[in-house]
């Protein structure tokens, strides 16, 4: 209980020390990331759920090998006891951990089949395909649009309006954001074109391998605008470490007019369209004062 009310604190601090509408990985994290789907808030429930259990089993457990260690010492007790059953404990120890499996695995299952049968159609496929190290997006749509997404050198931050490290933090940032509109499913294709990847984003609670010759596919639904950070997650090289994942969730009509940009000026596109969520920030915290 105290830990779920540290986690749930210390992650909505967090957030309101970057911004309200910003996931990232923050330095010496302990806990899951803020929800930005309804598949991530699933999760988080599962995992205070399961607490709930781990914590009783773990503190039983440690009270039982103090008692042994304290009881049974060769000092208080020279002569063993003898005694090789007991019905009684063998049944308790039986009956119990398959009652607490049962617990775990029934909303286990649950989860997994929420995981593989999203409640909504596609409004948008984007294929994702890991590179040592770096990424390539491809618009499943009627344009032709691709790009790729590499870390952001500190040099080139001013030249892409980046330097707020803030909301542009070192090693996640990254040059082209994959964009998407807000409230729209997305289905992502995985795959990779040398060695494994993962195209990992904590808080949509997603997490798909990139193997080179096989496509998988993973969906999210962000349900609040702004921009998210994850990183690839299966060791791939030397620069694992530095081959972040960034995803910007704007309205549909902000995506809109990236998009139809981006179709010929990625960069216009990508320039024009941080200038108008600045805008809208503006708007909304005048508007709140």
């Amino acid at each position: 209980m105290i830990r779920n009310i540290l986690a749930r604190v210390g992650g909505a601090a967090a957030g309101f020390a970057v911004t309200s509408a910003m996931a990232a990985p923050q330095p010496w994290e302990w806990t899951l990331q803020p929800a930005a789907t309804d598949m991530m808030r699933q999760i988080r429930w599962f995992q205070d759920y399961t607490l709930w259990f781990i914590v009783p089993i773990t503190l039983l457990v440690m009270v039982l090998l103090g008692y042994c260690i304290f009881r049974f010492n060769a000092k208080r007790n020279p002569v063993p006891s003898k005694t090789t059953h007991n019905t009684l404990i063998e049944v308790i120890w039986t009956v119990l951990p398959v009652v607490v499996l049962l617990f775990i695995a029934i909303p286990s299952f649950q989860l997994l089949t929420a995981q593989y049968n999203p409640k909504d159609e596609p409004k948008l496929t984007v294929k994702a395909t890991g590179n040592q190290w770096n990424w390539d997006y491809e618009y499943e749509t009627t344009g032709q649009l691709s790009f790729n997404s590499a870390i952001l050198a500190d040099s080139d931050r001013a030249k892409l309006g980046k330097e707020n490290l803030a909301e542009y933090p070192r090693l996640l940032t990254v040059d082209h954001e994959m964009v998407v509109p807000v409230n729209a499913m997305v289905r992502v294709l995985v795959t990779g074109a040398d060695v494994i990847h993962s195209f990992a984003m904590p808080p949509f609670g997603i997490k798909e391998d990139a193997v080179p010759g096989r496509i998988n596919e993973t969906w999210f639904k962000a349900e609040k605008e702004g921009i998210y950070y994850g990183q690839c997650s299966e060791l791939c090289g030397k620069d694992h470490a530095f081959m972040p994942i960034a995803i910007r969730v704007v309205s549909q009509e902000q995506y809109d007019n990236w998009y139809k940009m981006a179709v010929s000026d990625l960069d216009g596109a990508n320039k024009a369209l941080m200038a108008e969520v600045d805008n809208a920030k503006t708007k909304n915290v005048a508007a709140a004062n």
